[in-house]
């Protein structure tokens, strides 16, 4: 079973009257059990605004449901992307191969947040309100926009800020009009379990992106994992304020910004990738014209690795259980290593040592002029 089934299995539950029972593991389990025959289980905690997108699949057969949610996500992403990367789209697809691959084969929604992002960034670069539109519908994965809701309140962009709360707001009022009170206190329950699941390494970390992900897997306690998670966000919120005040280039400060996004939440998987790509695409031409050879490399390297070690392992572990893969993966045996956090932990702090060199590079230049203007 992929992500996608869950997906049709949702959208199901949502017609039938029963999507609260998506959020809880006894419940959820057995709708999984009886779709796919086996004991893999996948949490649903996704805010019920994603139930009322995926509820239309539910009219297709599973199969036609998942070219055709893939299909528009990936060409509306590729379309966004062309638009951000323009005559570097070629070396941008190339490197978040991996990733796109991955975000085809289980079916899920990274191309659609990645559009998401990419049209708030184009949004913000053309300083139309409208980006709040894009930015309030992240609210399908809320944990992934809140670097550029940190970074939309430091610039003062009030007006975007508050078409965001908007779309929330009305989409909220929304699925509870459809859904009922009750499905909240759904969510909030799910969220708990999960998070239970987290602690004690009952998800596939080997596909997740954050450092909690990485440092657990080398065999850290959960408690200081999430210590050392926290100190990452706040590094990477520390890097979006300095970033603001200090004036950076737009594209720049977007770019870092969607990097940073993805390190912000403890869960994050290889499949939210496609938003790194944005922020790859924003910040390429800067890093080609900034960069070293030795760091455009490792640029690339570090990039293929992050999208390509979850895929790696997925094939690794099936060779070792077979059908039982799943299974194992819940019961916490393979002691799969996680290693796509530390990867683009440090993709952005290269980038962002890259990028200083484009600010010390102006200010010896404004040193300069105003040396030559006090000597005329």
């Amino acid at each position: 079973m992929v992500d996608f089934d869950v997906f049709h299995i949702v959208a199901q539950m949502v017609w039938r009257g029963e999507i609260e029972q998506a959020y809880h593991f006894a419940t959820m389990l057995e709708a999984q059990r009886a779709a796919s025959g086996t004991e893999s289980f996948m949490p649903w905690t996704y805010p019920p605004q994603f139930d009322l997108i995926i509820a239309p699949l539910a009219f297709l057969p599973r199969g036609l449901a998942y070219g055709l949610f893939t299909a528009v996500t990936l060409v509306a992403y590729l379309a966004t992307l062309r638009r951000i990367a323009g005559e570097h789209l070629p070396l941008t697809l190339i490197v978040l191969f991996p990733a796109i691959a991955i975000t085809i084969a289980c079916g899920q929604n990274g191309f659609l947040t990645g559009t998401l992002i990419g049209l708030t960034c184009l949004g913000l670069q053309s300083n139309r309100r409208l980006a709040g539109l894009t930015l309030g519908l992240m609210v399908i994965k809320p944990h992934l926009a809140i670097a550029f809701a940190t970074y939309t309140l430091l610039s003062r962009r009030w007006g975007m800020a508050a078409l965001a709360g908007s779309v929330v707001i009305a989409t909220s009022i929304l699925a509870t009009i459809l859904f009922g009170m009750d499905i909240w206190a759904a969510v909030l329950a799910g969220a708990k379990e999960a998070r239970v699941y987290l602690e004690h390494g009952m998800y596939p970390l080997f596909r997740m992106v954050s450092i909690y992900a990485a440092l657990y897997t080398l065999g850290l306690p959960a408690t200081a994992a999430f210590g050392a998670q926290l100190l990452v966000v706040a590094i990477s919120l520390a890097m979006i304020v300095y970033a603001v005040y200090h004036r950076m280039q737009l594209r720049q400060v977007l770019g870092l910004t969607a990097i940073a996004s993805l390190l912000i939440s403890p869960y994050a998987y290889d499949y939210d990738l496609p938003i790194y790509g944005i922020g790859f695409a924003l910040l390429v031409p800067d890093l080609l014209r900034l960069a070293k050879e030795n760091e455009r490399l490792t640029l690339y390297g570090l990039t293929l690795v992050t999208g390509l070690f979850g895929l790696v392992e997925t094939f690794r572990l099936e060779t070792l259980y077979g059908s039982h893969a799943a299974e194992a993966i819940i019961a916490g045996r393979p002691g799969s290593l996680s290693i796509a956090g530390l990867t683009l932990a440090a993709l952005l702090g290269l980038c962002w040592y890259i990028l200083r060199r484009d600010r010390s590079s102006k200010l010896n230049m404004g040193d300069t002029v105003q040396r030559s203007a006090s000597a005329t």
